[in-house]
């Protein structure tokens, strides 16, 4: 009886770990980061700053225009993605994009943030 009730125990501790590995939990990691999301701060559009800054990082990869070329169109960005996806695109990089962390300071990754989100 005992045997039988200690396979039954495996068995159900089998079905439960195949059952998470099947539905993807999220790594720990990205838990962690997802309890301190970053929020961009609001700010008045500094195009000046931030066409500048396009110009000398952004331009050979998404064009003068933000016609995308190497990277994706950027002309109407700011319609997808929330200005905390362009910020952490941005300054983490993503599939062929480098990371500008230690390119651009805080107030720059902001600066170009709020800019591109203002492109609807």
């Amino acid at each position: 009886m005992s045997k039988w009730m200690m396979s039954g125990l495996v068995a159900c501790a089998c079905i439960f770990g195949v059952y998470l590995l099947l539905t993807g939990l999220p790594d720990k990691e990205e838990q962690a980061k997802e309890g301190t999301a970053f929020t961009v701060p609001e700010r008045a559009v500094d195009a000046a700053t931030s066409e500048q800054i396009y110009q000398s990082m952004c331009i050979s990869c998404h064009g003068a225009e933000l016609q995308g070329a190497i990277g994706p169109e950027l002309a109407h960005i700011g319609s997808s993605l929330t200005k905390e996806q362009l910020f952490k695109t941005i300054k983490n990089g993503r599939r062929g994009m480098p990371s500008f962390e230690k390119r651009l300071s805080e107030d720059e990754l902001i600066t170009v943030t709020t800019w591109l989100a203002s492109h609807q």
